[in-house]
């Protein structure tokens, strides 16, 4: 028996059905399926939209009773325990209808089972989101759409909380503890894909502004020695006189320096023709 997540209070759910041996094998199979499409993603050559994208294309196939899915990714501040709006920073989704319940969950009512797993690191599991009191604007929305179970199971890597993933079924218990165990073994590796990814494009943002910044540098240092070549004044001189005309054009530092060096350039061209 797994007892470690979150069930819907005050409902008891059908027994938990005896799976043949065949059942059982052929889930496990769309199991290691699922972790074979995690593993194969190549983070570098995909952005984070994509990288979810994919995630929640694997789970709906690893977890049994899915008929969409979708993966959140939260701000690295998350969510305190008192309960703070949550920082959404992506999510993706495999199914339309789970993107109209992402953004009532998200950016409308700021209740629902992703977030409520983010900020208890347990899975939740509801069978009937009509009559679950834990989300009560939401969950009846959501039934009023014929979206009546969910499984959300949180993304953690070490005591970090990096997302979600949040299976939905049209059906009532559509996630029984056999789908709440294969779950959970999938959103392990899952959530270390989707950290690698965030860590990544955050490598690349900063080497991509640390380029920019250098470039500025040569570009402000071009157009100092121009400057100075002119009037015979210091550096000091030079880089006040930019930034003053920077500040009355109300132009980046960096672009002046630039525009005073391309004329520059465009000078000693006209000179020499």
């Amino acid at each position: 028996m797994m007892d470690d997540y979150d069930a819907q209070p005050d409902r008891k759910p059908p027994p938990e059905p005896e799976l043949s041996p065949a059942q059982l094998e052929a889930d496990e199979l769309d199991l290691n399926a699922g972790l074979s499409g995690l593993a194969g993603i190549v983070a570098d050559a995909r952005s984070i939209d994509e990288i979810l994208g994919q995630v929640a294309q694997f789970a709906v196939q690893a977890i049994p009773g899915a008929d969409g899915a979708g993966v959140t990714l939260i701000h690295p501040r998350g969510t305190d325990s008192a309960g703070e709006e949550l920082g959404i920073q992506a999510w993706s989704v495999t199914a339309e209808f789970i993107q109209v319940i992402d953004t009532l969950q998200y950016q409308k009512l700021n209740e629902g089972p992703c977030i409520t797993c983010i900020q208890s690191r347990r899975p939740v599991v509801s069978g009937s989101l009509g009559s679950d009191r834990r989300w009560p604007r939401f969950g009846g929305s959501v039934a009023r759409m014929g979206v009546h179970s969910v499984l959300a199971l949180p993304l953690t890597v070490g005591e970090r909380v990096v997302g979600s993933i949040n299976s939905y079924a049209h059906a009532r218990d559509a996630f029984t503890e056999h789908a709440v165990l294969l779950g959970s073994q999938f959103a392990g590796p899952a959530a270390v894909s989707v950290y690698n990814t965030q860590l990544l494009a955050s490598t690349q943002l900063r080497t991509t502004q640390l380029q920019q910044a250098l470039r500025s540098r040569a570009v402000i240092d071009q157009a100092i020695g121009i400057i100075r070549s002119r009037s015979g004044g210091t550096a000091q001189d030079a880089f006040e006189r930019l930034t003053r005309i920077s500040q009355r054009e109300h132009i980046k530092l960096a672009d002046v320096a630039e525009q005073m060096v391309d004329e520059a350039v465009r000078r000693a061209r006209a000179r020499q023709s």
